[in-house]
């Protein structure tokens, strides 16, 4: 089965590495990009039968592939997407997952792709609409989905109940008396544990406490 694909990745010797092996295996490649802004424009002008892409690509070097591709999918119902990532985004690795009924639709993590017949097959499979999902993967949205605050310390927690009381940075300081300097990092590692997307801190503060009242 010969296939048009986009590859998406934006370490140079990894995309042409991707290419030349996806090309030497009979599928072709329509399409080869950099960054997430990129992959977008590549899928709407060439309609490819399945995209691979990575998760952490410019401008800002998150999980804008990721969020690419979600988006991509709600445009594109059903495209054919193929996660290849060094790490589980786990914020919109379950949005993506969930879209378009779950079908079509893989993530692999890199690391763990040991044979290049297990990864040319894994793209066939989505390519015909099966779910192709690493198992450490699963094991880590799974453990999301039970309860995202395990992941907190007991003082993480304690400064999340307290923002969820609506404190401020400066009464949290005042109240556990260590300075805010200490509570900025306090907060920071309580955001990035709960996988909240980049945005402004105020909107990650209510995404915060919205899980915070959820367990």
């Amino acid at each position: 089965m010969s296939l048009r694909l986009i590859v998406a990745e934006d370490a140079v010797l990894l995309r042409e590495g991707l290419v030349g092996l996806l090309e030497r295996v009979g599928h072709e490649v329509v399409a080869a990009v950099g960054d997430a802004e990129g992959l977008v424009e590549a899928v709407r002008a060439e309609r490819p039968d399945l995209v691979v892409t990575d998760v952490r690509m410019p401008p800002s070097l998150s999980d804008d592939g990721l969020r690419s591709a979600v988006t991509l999918r709600e445009e594109f119902p059903g495209l054919p997407t193929l996660v290849l990532s060094q790490y589980v985004a786990r914020s919109y690795a379950l949005r993506l997952l969930d879209s378009g009924g779950g079908v079509a639709v893989g993530y692999l993590l890199k690391e763990r792709v040991n044979a290049v017949a297990d990864f040319t097959a894994a793209i066939e499979r989505v390519a015909a609409g099966g779910t192709v999902v690493d198992p450490e993967v699963i094991q880590q949205l799974v453990r999301v989905r039970q309860d995202p605050l395990e992941r907190l310390s007991a003082r993480e927690r304690e400064v999340l109940g307290l923002i969820a009381e609506g404190r401020s940075n400066a009464g949290l300081a005042a109240h556990l008396f260590i300075s805010e300097a200490a509570v900025n990092k306090h907060i920071g590692n309580i955001f990035n544990k709960l996988d909240l997307p980049v945005d402004t801190e105020g909107h990650r503060r209510v995404l915060a406490v919205l899980a915070f009242l959820r367990a």
